[in-house]
């Protein structure tokens, strides 16, 4: 019976959540949730809405069964983060795994999987890399971002794209310019608190502190564009210099201080919409990234291997909402290019492709049904020593079918889906089934029991290191497995709003790398992976307009999560957990808005997570307190500090991998726009 317990703890838990509900309803109080609160906002549905402020979700359904959270323009101008991960952390309390500060590999993580797991998006298409899995936050200019959508849950049903286990994230950059002119800039510096250090380890001579650290990063981004009745345009560009010279404490606690770890990086994106005769519209967009990094060969090394990374893409976008009254089209063509340089020997040229359209056709109040295909192309040139087939290609894609039906509208939906997808060798149907059900005014229950599948990325099945030390397996299986939630979000008052969920998911055939006797390393299908939990999240909005405030908003997160790894002879009393997943995350946001600024304050706890499969490498507890203030100068003018790391927290990451203690950002923002 042990075993079970966690499953229903969870049911109690999120019992007594929704149980107010059945005893009392606030008539009126039903109205859509301000989207800073990250509940979905039905207003959001009027699709596609191409003049709407928060951008354009070019690909999918606007109906979702899932748990959705939305982070508006707003709060990421508020936030002033310092990538994708950062914002994701601050606001949704997610868990991530970095291998050190900017620039760094960094992993998302949601309900316990990883971000090979995570199907990422940018304008609706996908954008994890085909050969590995992994999306590297440094590419997106935070400060383009216009929308960021965060659907979670395996096998999504929103936009169709296949391995999504954990979840899915759609990055929004595109958007219709207002009329007339606008341009505008952000620069900011970062430092990190200089002092005494070693300058080997365990032990060393010590170094003097390093007044250089008050200056370790500089950011700078650009943008200009311009909106008329039919065209619109905008370009932007950004660049990063870090240093990444921060200090820390190692497993000895000698103070320590990051080196070899600069990272140099710019980049630029240019976007195009047109309007087309019957409301269809035309995007195109164009993006461009370089970036120069030193590596340490282990993470305490003075010595360097340096990467080089180019990429490039071209994204074309169509979308004709009214072919006629009940039919509507969009699509997508996307090639990217991708330069990797590592070290002397090591090279790679990658092009992918990517086509999707979807089609939607209703022929009824109460029925939407939605039929499309999607196709990725791979074509990999590693030019390395090791490797006996350096050109290697690959396809992946699907077709799909999906049902909403609404019996009683606004009340009941229910939507039943099935993908087929295929990597050429093999094909497998992926179903899904949610509703969504409006009880009362003021809440709304979602439930969905979904197939959760992937197959192995590239280069877990090809992949060749120049030492030959790590090996991908041509014979891995894929990830397949169940799994279900159920959500409640309830609205009482305009005060206060919450959400809660309760999942559990089962993977057959988990794939993670692992080290054989000989000591050569490659990715195992090492058994059965098995997560169970439930999450809450309660926002409270006080409006104040007195004395210049205008509002506070109180907001807590909490997910508990226990997970088992069930490979061999292990059985859940051996109570072995998956690497780098903590059974507790909370955190709390304190939001003050006045007339002419804000101050935000936020906090982050995780508890203990482990490196190995075996558990036998813990890594700390830890929390981490976070602040922002933003105060208008002017009509165009922003400035902003930040502090990070408040406590000056020692913890690592990754295993080995120490995070940067406090350090203070100060920037200021430029906006000029010119409405015609």
């Amino acid at each position: 019976m042990r075993r079970y317990a966690p499953l229903w703890f969870s049911i109690v838990i999120f019992t007594v959540l929704i149980t107010p509900v059945f005893s009392q309803e606030t008539p009126g109080a039903g109205e859509a949730a301000d989207t800073e609160t990250g509940a979905y906002d039905e207003s959001f549905d009027d699709y596609p809405d191409f003049g709407q402020a928060e951008g354009i979700t070019v690909i999918g359904t606007p109906e979702t069964t899932q748990r959705m959270e939305v982070i508006t323009k707003e709060q990421i101008e508020r936030r002033h983060p310092q990538d994708l991960t950062t914002l994701l952390e601050d606001e949704l309390d997610m868990s991530i795994t970095r291998y050190g500060a900017y620039g760094n590999q960094t992993e998302i993580n949601m309900r316990g999987f990883d971000t090979e797991r995570i199907a990422i998006l940018i304008d609706g298409v996908p954008a994890n890399s085909p050969r590995s899995g992994e999306f590297d936050v440094s590419q997106i200019d935070i400060n383009n971002v216009e929308r960021i959508e965060v659907i979670y849950g395996g096998s999504d049903t929103k936009y169709n794209v296949s391995g999504a286990l954990g979840g899915v994230i759609n990055i929004i950059t595109v958007k219709k310019q207002p009329l007339g002119f606008n341009l505008g800039g952000t620069f900011s510096n970062t430092g990190y608190l200089p002092g005494q250090y070693n300058t080997r380890h365990p032990k060393g001579t010590v170094g003097e502190p390093e007044y250089t650290d008050l200056f370790d990063m500089q950011t700078l981004s650009l943008f200009a564009g311009y909106g008329s009745e039919t065209f619109s345009w905008k370009t932007s560009a950004f660049g990063n210099l870090a240093g990444n010279h921060y200090r820390y404490q190692d497993d000895y606690g000698f103070a320590r201080r990051k080196i070899s770890n600069e990272i140099k990086d710019i980049g630029g994106q240019a976007s195009l919409v047109w309007d087309v005769p019957k409301d269809a519209i035309l995007l195109s967009d164009t993006k461009a990234y370089f970036a120069y990094k030193d590596f340490p060969i282990t993470p305490n090394s003075s010595g360097s291997a340096v990467s080089k990374d180019f990429q490039i893409s071209e994204n074309l976008m169509f979308t004709a909402p009214a072919i006629r009254d009940d039919l509507s089209t969009e699509g997508s063509f996307t090639y990217q290019y991708s330069n990797t340089r590592y070290g002397v020997d090591i090279k790679s040229f990658d092009h992918y492709i990517t086509a999707i359209n979807r089609w939607g056709w209703y022929p009824h109040d109460t029925l939407t049904l939605r039929a499309g295909a999607d196709w990725r192309f791979l074509y990999i040139d590693s030019r390395s020593a090791t490797e006996t087939q350096p050109v290697k290609s690959g396809n992946q894609g699907g077709v799909y079918l999906t049902a909403e039906f609404s019996p009683v509208l606004n009340k009941f939906m229910l939507i039943g889906s099935v993908k087929g997808a295929t990597d050429t060798k093999q094909a497998v149907a992926i179903p899904k089934l949610g509703f969504s059900w409006n009880i009362t005014d003021t809440f709304t229950l979602k439930n969905n029991y979904f197939r959760s599948f992937k197959f192995p990325d590239f280069d877990d099945l090809y992949y060749r290191s120049l030492d030959n030390i790590f090996v991908g397996n041509p014979h891995l299986k894929p990830e397949d497995g169940l799994g279900a939630d159920l959500s409640g979000e309830w609205t009482p008052t305009e005060t206060f709003s919450a959400n809660s969920t309760v999942y559990a998911q089962w993977t057959e055939d988990s794939i993670h790398w692992i080290k054989s006797a000989g000591g050569r390393w490659s990715p195992e299908n090492i058994g059965t992976a098995q997560f169970i939990g439930f999450d809450v999240r309660p926002v409270v909005r006080i409006p104040v307009n007195r004395h210049g405030i205008k509002s506070l908003k109180l907001g807590v997160t909490y997910q508990y999560q226990v997970s088992w790894l069930l490979s061999g002879t292990l059985t859940y009393d051996d109570g072995y957990r998956i690497p780098y997943m903590p059974t507790h995350i909370a955190g709390g946001s304190v939001d003050l808005v006045w007339n002419t600024g804000s101050a935000l304050l936020t906090a982050h706890y995780e508890t203990t997570r482990y490196a190995d499969t075996m558990n036998e490498m813990p890594m700390d507890p830890h929390l981490t307190i976070n602040a922002t203030v933003n105060q208008d100068i002017g009509k165009h003018c922003t400035a902003f500090a930040s502090l990070r790391n408040i406590a000056n927290s020692h913890y690592e990451s990754f295993s080995g991998y120490y995070m940067p203690g406090i350090s203070l950002t100060l920037g200021g923002k430029v906006k000029i726009m010119s409405i015609e």
